[in-house]
């Protein structure tokens, strides 16, 4: 009886050390969906690229820099109301809580490329490298897409 429990313990053991050699990165446990990068007037040195972010993991993760070979520079940024003024500020990281999805959009979260070395044409795509806490990387190729702006409905009744 004693050598079964033994062995018992022993595979159990054995087990959780296989469970700890298979851990998953972040980059496993994140899933990136609706990814685009915003088309802009040719000579725009710059450009920005938005997408939702769902940690599927148990553990909290982080997105913290990203590359492209289509930008001299790849940061995370996101939009303050600072003074009246809404103002982009680069950000150091962006949490990923677990489970959660996190959007990244206009006026919020983005991911800012900056000194385009290429046009960014609608319909065309751009690859996109994200970097997690972990070192861990994913690699997306997200479509140029041209976004078109709201105009407000003028109120014609109070123009003179």
């Amino acid at each position: 009886m004693k050598i079964s429990y033994v062995s018992s313990l022993l595979v159990l053991f054995l087990l959780s050390l296989s469970g700890t050699a298979m851990a998953q990165t972040a980059a496993d446990g994140v899933a990136i969906a609706d990814a685009y990068v915003r088309a802009v007037p040719p000579g725009q040195p710059n450009s920005a690229s938005f997408m939702s972010v769902k940690n599927n993991s148990g553990t909290h993760h982080a997105l913290v820099s990203g590359s492209s070979p289509a930008a001299e520079a790849v940061e995370l940024h996101t939009h303050t109301m600072e003074g009246g003024m809404m103002r982009m500020r680069q950000v150091e990281k962006i949490d990923l809580p677990a489970g959660e999805s996190v959007d990244l959009k206009p006026g919020g979260l983005h991911v800012m490329m900056i000194g385009l070395k290429q046009k960014l044409i609608p319909g065309e795509s751009v690859p996109l490298t994200l970097k997690f806490e972990d070192g861990s990387e994913v690699m997306i190729d997200a479509p140029v897409r041209k976004l078109q702006m709201k105009m407000k409905k003028m109120d014609h009744k109070h123009m003179h």
